[in-house]
């Protein structure tokens, strides 16, 4: 390590560690930490969106059957490279990967109208919508749009609905089956019952990983993961069963260097003409809308942690951050993997001490090399994975107290956006209700002056979207 004239490093100089009360050994620390509390993404990322076929029945990479090991290699590739450049480039210890919720609704709400290649193109193009948002300064027009508490309403609804997720990937709940006089859509189990190995393992892997969790265990979610993987294992050598998504048996002939199948796999200007003009605007404006405001959240919690925020609250380097993340969001659907955003999870590794982007560069560089372990994704059950669900949709509802209850303008939008997010398994649908409800009660109160300019044009274009059969219907 290279030193100045006045004694101090050049890796010192460049990050600023001194300046910051860091060491090098605090910040590698902390980007290990951070790395083993969110390396569960390379895992659960491929379970959300390898199952899901698109319009034309093909799944993520184009082709017939899931290719999970591709997915894990994207996913790791764009979170590594990412991470290292909001390291060097904006100094700030928070780390980027594929972000759940965002993948959610990609797989269940984007790829249902389109193709698969549609689908990640309009993700760069949400990605490229919010670099220009930024570097124009628009950014702040945008954040005041959207009311506070709605926004809160939406990052809880995806909770709820990522955890529905979770328990119906797991079998722990299931489809009723449509037999007369049955008006309940779901049930306990495949017969109102719990039963069956694989369910156990979800049941135990949940209780191990709140249990972990609770307990303050770093890498938590990813230890739960890997334990209950090896009880799936166990159990399948000892017998055939029948597990929801993924078969845990060691591959017969693993490939060390995993292939990129889902790199490149984008198309910018299909959707318009497949799912229509209207339906691809209001996508494109949902995933920009919880992409962008998940940012701007993270980073300031994240600086708050680390006591980094200025007299108004902005971390340092706030343009380039949000320039990286922006960044982050385009590359995440060129490489196939879907948005990526920042991480939450980077506060475990500033609780370790990690204040500058030495850690970020830390963190990147084993996401890079977990890289080499994707071909061992596919041996993951689902039932051994999707309790991370379960867990992060309730890490997401806890912030349901932000809203006020007691007043019916913001409370009954947010409570539709909240509840429909799982009861119609849209991320979209959830979201329209809350804005054109929202823009409604305002009207009805005499109060439509306080509407924003821009969520009336939001607002127009859900009612749009929601009645878009019986509109194309009268015009044709």
């Amino acid at each position: 390590m290279s030193s100045t004239a006045d004694g101090t490093s050049t890796l010192d100089r460049f990050f600023k560690l001194s300046e910051r009360g860091s060491t090098v050994g605090r910040e590698v620390r902390g980007g290990v930490v951070t790395f083993f509390t969110m390396a569960y993404i390379v895992v659960l990322n491929p379970l959300i969106l390898g199952f899901v076929t698109d319009v034309e029945g093909n799944y993520l990479g184009g082709g017939s059957e899931p290719n999970l090991a591709a997915i894990a290699a994207g996913t790791a590739l764009v979170a590594g490279v990412l991470t290292i450049l909001m390291g060097v480039f904006a100094n700030y210890p928070m780390a980027l990967a594929t972000g759940l919720g965002l993948n959610a609704f990609v797989a269940f709400s984007v790829a249902s109208q389109m193709t698969w290649a549609d689908a990640m193109g309009l993700v760069v193009i949400e990605g490229v919508v919010i670099l220009v948002l930024v570097l124009t300064g628009f950014r702040t027009a945008v954040f005041r749009a959207v009311p506070k508490q709605l926004k809160v309403a939406i990052s809880v609804g995806i909770g709820l609905f990522i955890a529905l997720i979770g328990f119906v990937d797991a079998g722990f709940v299931t489809r009723m089956p449509d037999i007369a006089n049955t008006t309940v859509p779901v049930q306990l189990g495949a017969g109102g019952n719990l039963s069956g190995w694989p369910v156990l393992v979800f049941a135990v892997g949940l209780l191990l990983m709140i249990a972990l969790w609770a307990l303050d265990v770093r890498g938590a979610i990813l230890i739960s993961i890997l334990a209950m993987t090896v009880v799936s294992l166990v159990i399948e050598a000892v017998g055939d069963h029948a597990w929801a998504l993924t078969v845990p048996a060691w591959p017969d002939d693993p490939e060390w260097l995993p292939g990129f199948g889902t790199l490149g796999e984008f198309n910018l200007l299909g959707s318009w003409e497949n799912a229509g003009v209207v339906t691809v605007l209001l996508l494109i404006f949902s995933l920009l809308l919880a992409d962008f405001f998940d940012t701007m959240g993270t980073m300031t919690a994240i600086g708050a942690e680390a006591g980094l925020l200025d007299e108004e609250g902005m971390p340092p380097n706030t343009e380039r951050i949000l320039v990286v993340d922006s960044l982050a969001a385009a590359a995440g659907g060129a490489a196939g993997v879907s948005s990526n955003t920042s991480y939450i999870e980077s506060a475990s590794g500033v609780g370790e001490g990690a204040r500058t982007g030495l850690a970020s560069v830390v963190t990147g560089v084993l996401f890079l090399l977990s890289i080499f372990l994707s071909p061992f994704v596919g041996m993951i059950p689902s039932e051994a994975a999707v309790p991370a669900l379960v867990l992060v949709g309730f890490l997401m509802m806890q912030q349901v107290r932000a809203v006020d209850w007691d007043d019916v303008e913001i409370a009954i939008p947010a409570f539709l956006t909240i509840v429909l997010m799982p009861f119609t398994y849209s991320i979209s649908v959830g979201i329209g209700a809350g804005f054109v409800s929202y823009t409604f009660l305002k009207i009805v109160r005499g109060k439509a002056a306080q509407v924003h300019p821009l969520m009336w044009v939001v607002s127009a274009l859900f009612v749009v979207y929601f009645a878009i059969d019986p509109i194309t219907d009268w015009l044709t």
